[in-house]
């Protein structure tokens, strides 16, 4: 029977605490959950990911598993727990659920002889990821969302299977991309553990998000920029009028306050001014820019010398 190093499996030190051990099986378990990695060999990695958690989080269970870690090791390929090995622990099935579709390693350690409902084991029930994507317009407004997932549920035999399932998920106004949306309950097969959903934005055609800030070009013509003026531009709540100030230079950013995404405080647009020249297709046009040329005299590159 191969031994399992469930620390290199999460990528920690063996001296890791319980915070570092759960970030580490987060992000694994983000990493290669069937939902996100499709490859052939991510299935393997995400059970033994799960293994790894559920005997490092319980102090008793690691306790055990540092016991015997070096004789493991030594009898790699053919290895039998010592007898007596888990005499001063204490282990019990807290949640009665049952076994689990773990390794025979995991099953020879802490499971021998054990018939249900007993052994140290618990059911599956860790917290599960997967990702979100929604508009910007969702996340100003708020939104209902029909998410189509494959989770883990536990059989009557005790054996863990992916199903399809469709669940609601209320997206709440003024969430920003990578915030979470805890789903109570929907996590493990067992239902005690939660869902985190991942929140992502969509591509936008106009604005660009940064927490909850939004940020757009927005063109203007060669007369607004030197004359100043008003102008109409876009907001997810609708359009607004923006003021531009004379001799207003290209990259400029002017700031509406309070108009990003909602929250306390809610985030701000910024609005980078492009100066846009028109195409010269007439004559007229022509001897326009041409007076314009004679009447006005500017160099655009005096700053650059020589």
């Amino acid at each position: 029977m191969e031994f399992k190093d469930y620390y290199a499996i999460l990528g920690v030190a063996k001296d890791a605490d319980a915070k570092a051990i759960k970030t580490a099986f987060r992000k694994a378990a983000r990493k290669y959950h069937p939902d996100i990695n499709a490859s052939a060999e991510a299935e393997a990695k995400f059970k033994d990911v799960n293994e790894a958690f559920e005997v490092l989080k319980d102090p008793e269970r690691r306790a055990a598993y540092d016991q015997l870690g070096q004789e493991a090791k030594a009898r790699q390929g053919q290895y039998q727990p010592p007898p007596g090995w888990d005499q001063g622990y204490s282990f019990s099935d807290s949640d009665g659920q049952g076994r689990e579709a773990f390794s025979d390693f995991f099953e020879t350690l802490f499971r021998r002889g054990a018939g249900p409902g007993e052994g140290m084991g618990r059911a599956y029930a860790e917290d599960s990821h997967a990702r979100l994507e929604i508009s910007i317009e969702d996340a100003y407004r708020g939104a209902e969302k029909q998410l189509n997932l494959r989770v883990p549920v536990l059989g009557p035999d005790g054996q863990v299977t992916l199903q399809e399932r469709v669940i609601s998920v209320r997206v709440p106004k003024g969430i920003s991309a990578g915030q979470h949306i805890r789903l109570a309950g929907q996590g493990g097969p067992s239902g005690a553990g939660d869902l985190f959903l991942e929140v992502s934005f969509a591509a936008h055609p106009v604005f660009r998000p940064d927490g909850k800030d939004l940020h757009l070009d927005l063109p203007i013509a060669p007369w607004e920029a030197a004359l100043g003026g008003h102008v109409v531009m876009p907001t997810p709540d609708g359009k607004v009028d923006l003021r531009i100030p004379r001799n207003a230079r290209s990259g400029q950013k002017m700031r509406l306050r309070g108009k990003g995404l909602p929250g306390h405080p809610a985030g701000d647009i910024y609005a980078t001014l492009k100066i846009i020249n028109p195409k010269v297709e007439t004559e007229e046009a022509r001897a326009f820019f041409e007076r314009m040329a004679k009447e006005m005299p500017f160099d655009p590159r005096a700053q650059l010398g020589g």
